[in-house]
């Protein structure tokens, strides 16, 4: 949010949302002054509210409005569509707003709560995609009322946003864990701040610095935090840098995985809720085989915990989040602003994306009515043409595509395909009672043996002095996951071209007869 604005500011929405903001500015007297609201409703318009005149409607009014550098357009409808967003947006434009804040149509302001600190410059992802899907989140996470919450991964993207919508939750404690001290610092001290401007309610807030690959670290940790539910978020994400490092990729998802179930289970966890995603379907990535290869651990670990045990493991699945880090609508943005070109793989590459928060409070709902050994897909409406987003980036940002900045087209990165499927032939979908939470069943078989398959990949990922050939031996590690995951031997059956960081360092190692433990990744 902006610190200090001595111009004038006009609130969009005279509703509750932007009256609470409007009396927040006025009792801190430091963020300007709030003018006027701007509202299309015929029933506010002629209005004042608490002395402040109600415009419109807002196409008109703001026509002729009369601004200086210093004014602002803060947009307090929580509940608006996108597309009703759009036309605001370019309304706003068009009457020379520079600056436009928008209050985040997240549950908790939907239920009445709405702070000034939680309003942020508009970005894209605010105004594509579809209309996100309204979750009472009060009454979702009373599951979580007075328990202790770890959320793994809680400075990335997904992690953060499930932290911001835990404070609704009334959890006792609420830990901070990821291995980037960077990302843990600023997440902790953004909730520090939501909760001293009066958001949520008063978790204890406890950052911790780990990381999953250390089976003794987990086992120490998890036993000292006594934690209630687990939300996994943590793992390496990139496709193409994980097909670099592919041993990094299983070493961390699947093996910190690993050590992270065995300690919650130990040390007393009731509740396992796994984020994963549509790479897992049917993988032809190194990081898709991980994560698929982790829906398989969590859901076998709940077969062995059993119905009866009081602990309930989970897997909830859905596909790309719209601005995430290291996603393409950064990278785009980073495009644009250089003045182009914009890269785009593929002229039909399609994605599934939903906003950030729209997943994280469905993630959380379903971590609440979910049950033990259950697979769970968010519904994700259509796949959109990246292409198309790329295009519509470009128009937001206020230029025109291929006349001001160009599209262009690299080609599939490896571990890449044009569209990803959220569920697949060997499962079948089943509709719940809760919105866009669909629970998906496996058709037969039987699941593989994971502990087997995790002994044969130990010595690649751990060092063992009896098998010192095998550590870090990415050629090793692609076979035994071929063998593993059919539709992964398919692609690596298929695959031609240069060979990927790992196996790379394979040839150079045998080049120049040094031993395996140099290299990494």
């Amino acid at each position: 949010m902006t610190i200090k604005n001595s111009g004038r500011l006009y609130i969009i929405g005279a509703g509750f949302a932007g009256q609470t903001l409007a009396n927040e500015i006025k009792r801190k007297a430091i963020f300007g002054e709030v003018v006027a609201f701007l509202d299309d409703d015929p029933g506010k318009i002629g209005r004042r509210i608490e002395g402040i005149p109600v415009l419109g409607p807002i196409r008109d009014v703001a026509r002729l409005l009369r601004m200086n550098p210093a004014d602002e357009a803060i947009i307090a409808i929580p509940g608006a569509s996108r597309e009703y967003l759009k036309e605001i947006y370019e309304i706003l434009k068009k009457a020379g707003f520079v600056k436009i804040r928008i209050l985040p149509g997240i549950s908790q302001i939907i239920e009445g709560d709405a702070h000034l600190i939680q309003t942020r410059s508009i970005d894209p992802q605010d105004l594509l995609g579809r209309t996100p899907v309204a979750v009472n989140l009060r009454q979702s996470l009373v599951y979580l009322r007075g328990k202790r919450v770890l959320v793994t991964g809680a400075g990335g993207s997904i992690g953060s946003e499930l932290c911001r919508q835990l404070l609704s939750g009334g959890a006792e404690r609420l830990y901070l864990f990821g291995h980037g001290e960077n990302s843990i610092y600023q997440i902790d001290r953004e909730l520090r701040l939501l909760q001293e401007e009066g958001v949520g309610e008063k978790a204890a807030l406890v950052p911790v610095i780990g990381d999953l690959k250390d089976k003794n670290y987990m086992d120490y940790i998890l036993g000292k935090l006594r934690a209630d539910v687990v939300f996994h978020t943590a793992a390496y994400k990139h496709v193409p840098l994980m097909e670099e490092n592919p041993v990094a990729a299983i070493e961390n998802n699947l093996m910190g995985t690993g050590n992270l179930i065995r300690a919650a289970r130990k040390h007393g966890v009731k509740r396992f809720v796994h984020i994963t995603t549509d790479k897992a379907v049917e993988p032809v990535s190194v990081y898709g085989v991980s994560k698929y290869l982790c829906e398989q651990l969590v859901l076998e670990t709940a077969l062995n915990a059993g119905d009866g045990s009081g602990e309930d493991f989970m897997v909830v699945r859905f596909g790309n989040v719209l601005g995430s880090r290291g996603s393409i609508m950064p990278l785009f943005q980073k495009q644009i602003e250089k003045g182009g070109p914009v890269t785009v793989t593929h002229p039909e590459m399609r994605r599934w994306f939903m906003t950030i928060p729209e997943a994280c409070s469905l993630v959380l709902k379903a971590g609440g009515v979910g049950e033990n050994g259950r697979l769970y897909l968010l519904d994700m409406g259509e796949p959109v043409c990246i292409r198309d987003l790329a295009e519509q980036m470009i128009r937001f940002y206020g230029f025109i595509p291929e006349s001001d900045i160009s599209v262009e087209y690299i080609g599939l990165r490896p571990g890449e395909r044009l569209d990803e499927q959220l569920w697949s032939a060997d499962e079948t979908l089943e509709k719940t009672e809760h919105g866009r939470i669909l629970r998906v069943r496996k058709k037969g078989g039987k699941a593989g043996n994971m502990a087997a398959l995790m002994e044969k990949l130990e010595p690649v990922c751990r060092f063992d002095p009896q098998k010192s050939g095998q550590y870090r031996n990415a050629s090793l590690l692609r076979e035994i996951l071929a063998e593993a995951v059919p539709s992964f031997g398919r692609e690596s059956r298929s695959r031609t071209g240069s060979p990927a960081a790992g196996e790379y360092f394979e040839m150079e190692r045998e080049n120049r007869s040094e031993p395996a433990a140099v290299y990494g990744g």
